[in-house]
C-alpha cells in the first residue's frame, strides 16, 4: 500500500492557480508570526516609558510569546493531525486576532506579558499546519521547492519586516498599534482560507498524550529561564536549578517518545545526521537574526537618534537581501551542493557579527552593511535547511518534520533574545556609571535598560544628564561588542558542524 501511495504522489499533477492562491493565504500567518517575533523590538523604548517594566519584565514581554509558541508547537501539531490542519489554523487565527486587541490596550506590564503568552498559545495553532499543508498542495518536487523557498523567505523576511512595520506604526500611533496589525492580516485568512485551502489530516494520528505535552513544555520554560538567569546573574542556584529541571524534562520527554508506539514527536528522525544538521542550521540562523535585531533596533533609535520610521527604512535593504537570497538559492542548489550553501550562509552570519566587532562604537553605515550580510546568510541557510529537513524525512513523516522545523525556528527566536539580550543587559549594567544622588527607583530604572537611563537623564540637571547619557550609550555599545563576539563564534562553530553533518546531503 505504501508503494501505491508513493507512486500516486509522484504522478500527481502540478499545482494549479488555486494552489498558488492557497500559498498566498498560508503566507499570511507565516508573515504575522514572524513579524510578531520582532515587531516589539522598536516598541521597547515606548513600552519602557509607558508601562515602566522592570528589566526582567521587559525581557519577558519579548520572550514569553516565542517561548509559549515553541513549547506548544509539537503539541498543536498533534492536535492538527487529529482535528484537521486547516481547522486548527482558522481557530488559531480567530483567537490570535481577539487576543491581539487585548494586548494593544494592556494597562500594565503584567497584563501585556499575559496577553503575549496567550498570543503564543494561539500562534502555536497557526504554525504547525502551514508547511504540512504546503507539502500536500505542491506534489511536484520543483514546485514544492519554490513554495518552501517562499515559506522560508516569509519567515526570515517577516522577522526583519517587524522593525520596519513597527517603526511606521510607532511614528503615527501608540505602541499598542503593533499588536492591532494582526487584525487586517488575519481577517483575509479567516475569509479566504476555507475557500482556497483544502483540508488535510492524518488518517491514523497518534493519540493525544498529556504527559508528553507537559514534559515538552517543562523542558522549554525552565531551560530558557536558566539561560536568562545565567546571562544576567552568573552561575548560581537561580540559573543552575531551572536549567537542570529543563534538561531532566527534555530527557524524560525523549525517553517517552522512544518507548511509545505512536510518539507525539518522531525523535527517531534525529538519527539521520542530515536531518539533525539541517535542524541545527535552521535554529542557529534564526538565533543570529533575532539576536541581531534585538540590538540594532535599539541602537538605531536610542544611540543613533533615528526616528522609528527612519530606523525601519534603514533596515529595508537588509530585508530585501534576505528575501532575494532565499529565492536565488533555489536555482543555485541545482549546481552547488546543499552543504556548501548552508555552510556559506552560516559563514555570512559570522561575517555580519564580525563587522560589529570591528567598530566600537559601530557607525550606522557599518550596522546596515552588517545587517545586509547577515540577511544574505539567513536567506540561504534558512531556505536550504528547511528543504533538507523535509527532504531527509520519509514522506509519511512530513508532518513531524514540519513541526520540528517550526519548533527549531521558534526555539532559535527564544534563545536569540534570551541569550544575547541577557548578555547585552548584563554587560550594560556592569559598565554603567551612575551619577551620585540618584534615588533607588531612578537607579533601578537607569540600570535596567538604555531606554530607562535616557528617561531618567531627562529629569536631571544638564551636567548629570549628559554624564548619564554618555555612560549609558557607551555601556550599551560595549554590550553590543560582546554579543557580536558571541554571535560570531557561534556561527563559525555552526558552519564547521554543518560541514560534517550535511556532507552527505543531496538536493531534493
Amino acid at each position: 500500500m505504501s508503494s501505491t501511495v508513493t507512486t500516486h504522489l509522484i504522478k500527481s499533477p502540478r499545482a494549479t492557480a488555486r494552489g498558488w492562491l492557497a500559498l498566498a493565504v498560508l503566507m499570511l500567518p507565516v508573515l504575522l508570526v514572524a513579524v510578531d517575533n520582532t515587531v516589539l523590538s522598536f516598541a521597547i523604548p515606548e513600552i519602557s516609558t509607558s508601562l515602566s517594566p522592570s528589566a526582567p519584565e521587559l525581557l519577558w514581554i519579548v520572550d514569553v510569546y516565542p517561548l509559549v509558541l515553541a513549547g506548544l508547537l509539537v503539541s498543536m501539531g498533534s492536535f492538527a493531525d487529529r482535528v484537521g490542519r486547516r481547522r486548527l489554523l482558522l481557530i488559531g487565527g480567530a483567537g490570535f486576532t481577539l487576543v491581539s486587541v487585548l494586548a494593544a490596550f494592556a494597562p500594565n506590564a503584567a497584563t501585556l506579558i499575559a496577553a503575549r503568552a496567550l498570543l503564543g498559545f494561539f500562534g502555536a495553532m497557526l504554525m504547525p499546519s502551514t508547511l504540512s499543508l504546503i507539502r500536500n498542495i505542491f506534489l511536484d518536487p520543483r514546485q514544492r521547492r519554490v513554495a518552501i523557498a517562499v515559506w522560508a523567505a516569509g519567515f526570515s523576511g517577516g522577522a526583519a519586516l517587524g522593525p520596519i512595520v513597527g517603526g511606521f506604526l510607532l511614528e503615527h500611533f501608540w505602541w499598542g498599534s503593533v499588536f492591532l496589525l494582526a487584525v487586517p492580516v488575519l481577517i483575509p485568512l479567516l475569509v479566504f482560507g476555507p475557500i482556497f485551502i483544502t483540508e488535510s489530516r492524518d488518517p491514523r494520528p497518534s493519540p493525544i498524550d498529556p504527559l508528553s505535552i507537559l514534559l515538552s513544555f517543562a523542558a522549554m520554560v525552565p531551560l530558557v529561564f536558566g539561560i536568562k538567569s545565567f546571562a544576567t546573574e552568573g552561575l548560581g542556584w537561580s540559573s543552575a536549578l531551572p536549567a537542570a529541571v529543563g534538561l531532566l524534562s527534555a530527557w524524560l520527554f525523549i525517553r517517552r517518545q522512544l518507548r511509545r508506539e505512536n510518539p507525539m514527536l518522531e525523535v527517531q528522525l534525529f538519527k539521520n545526521p542530515v536531518f539533525t544538521g539541517a535542524v541545527l542550521a535552521n535554529l542557529l540562523s534564526v538565533f543570529s537574526l533575532v539576536g541581531f535585531l534585538f540590538f540594532i533596533s535599539q541602537h538605531l533609535q536610542l544611540v543613533a537618534g533615528l526616528t522609528p520610521p527612519q530606523a525601519g527604512l534603514a533596515l529595508l535593504p537588509g530585508l530585501a537581501v534576505t528575501i532575494l537570497m532565499g529565492l536565488l538559492v533555489v536555482p543555485m542548489a541545482r549546481r552547488i551542493k546543499p552543504v556548501w550553501l548552508v555552510t556559506g550562509g552560516l559563514l555570512l552570519n559570522a561575517v555580519g557579527y564580525a563587522l560589529i566587532v570591528s567598530f566600537n562604537p559601530p557607525p550606522v553605515g557599518a550596522l546596515l552593511i552588517a545587517f545586509a550580510v547577515l540577511g544574505a546568510g539567513i536567506g540561504a541557510a534558512e531556505t536550504i535547511s528547511n528543504d533538507l529537513i523535509l527532504g531527509s524525512a520519509p514522506v509519511e513523516k512530513a508532518g513531524a518534520a514540519s513541526a520540528i522545523s517550526e519548533t527549531a525556528y521558534e526555539l532559535g527566536s527564544v534563545l536569540g533574545t534570551a541569550i544575547l539580550g541577557s548578555i547585552l543587559a548584563g554587560v550594560y549594567r556592569s559598565h554603567l556609571e551612575l551619577p551620585a544622588g540618584l534615588g533607588s527607583e531612578a537607579t533601578e530604572k537607569a540600570s535596567g535598560t538604555l531606554g530607562g537611563a535616557l528617561e531618567v537623564a531627562g529629569s536631571l540637571n544638564a551636567d548629570a544628564a549628559v554624564a548619564l547619557r554618555d555612560s549609558a550609550m557607551a555601556a550599551f555599545d560595549q554590550g553590543a561588542v560582546v554579543i557580536a563576539v558571541v554571535g560570531c563564534v557561534l556561527m563559525l562553530g555552526a558552519a564547521i558542524l554543518s560541514v560534517f553533518m550535511l556532507r552527505k546531503a543531496k538536493a531534493a
